[in-house]
């Protein structure tokens, strides 16, 4: 061994202890990235609900609704419609900020007290102990509702819900009317964030189709 070759050594272990220490802190796992919650918005009932007196039209009950349990999750689903359309794949960092069973009752809750008083389940065992009857009930299940990719640059979000006017006396309920609705919305972007802006506007539609659907049924088995 040289002089040469011994005055080299130990710089070169120095160096080579200092690229294993910068290899080490690179490998550290980092911080894992927090999903991001999303909702509907305020959205545009909000408002105008505030300004109608509910009063022409019978109450209503309005139980919460019901899905299947791949839908009463959190998860914000989607399809792809070129690749696999039957299967529903949840998004990894973007979720719901509650089920869109809630978010959904949420908007047609605000949307039919714009012509009536919207009750709960419990208050309408309460005024059926008072007054002797029960108030119509419409029933909600949700049957779709995903992001749906046509391709990979092109989505749009897709509602469909089953929707059932109950009239409940003493001999029992009575169906008044059954129908299912259904709505498609384009998304602004092919991600969650655009999913979400569909979601909520198919939602709208098919809310607005509802209480259409049953203002009419209402009114027509009123007594006049």
């Amino acid at each position: 061994m040289t002089t040469t070759t011994l005055r080299k050594t130990p710089l070169a272990a120095a160096l080579a202890l200092a690229a294993a220490l910068l290899a080490g802190c690179g490998a550290l796992p980092e911080r894992p990235q927090r999903a991001a919650l999303y909702d509907f918005g305020a959205g545009p009932s909000a408002v105008s609900a505030a300004t109608v007196s509910p009063t022409q039209l019978p109450p209503m009950l309005l139980p919460h609704i019901d899905a299947p349990a791949r839908l009463d999750g959190a998860q914000i689903l989607y399809r792809l419609g070129y690749s696999d359309p039957n299967e529903l794949r949840p998004y990894s960092l973007a979720r719901w900020s509650v089920p869109p069973t809630r978010l959904l009752e949420q908007r047609l809750r605000e949307a039919l007290a714009q012509r009536r008083v919207v009750l709960g389940a419990e208050e309408g065992t309460n005024i059926a102990r008072v007054q002797g009857k029960v108030p119509n009930s419409l029933r909600l299940t949700l049957e779709e509702f995903s992001q749906y990719f046509e391709s990979a640059g092109s989505s749009s979000g897709m509602v469909r819900v089953r929707a059932t006017l109950m009239n409940t006396t003493g001999a029992g309920d009575r169906v008044l009317g059954q129908r299912t609705f259904s709505a498609q919305a384009p998304a602004p972007t092919a991600d969650a964030a655009g999913g979400v802006k569909a979601l909520a506007a198919a939602s709208d539609a098919v809310v607005a189709q509802v209480v259409q659907w049953a203002d009419q049924l209402q009114q027509s088995s009123s007594p006049q």
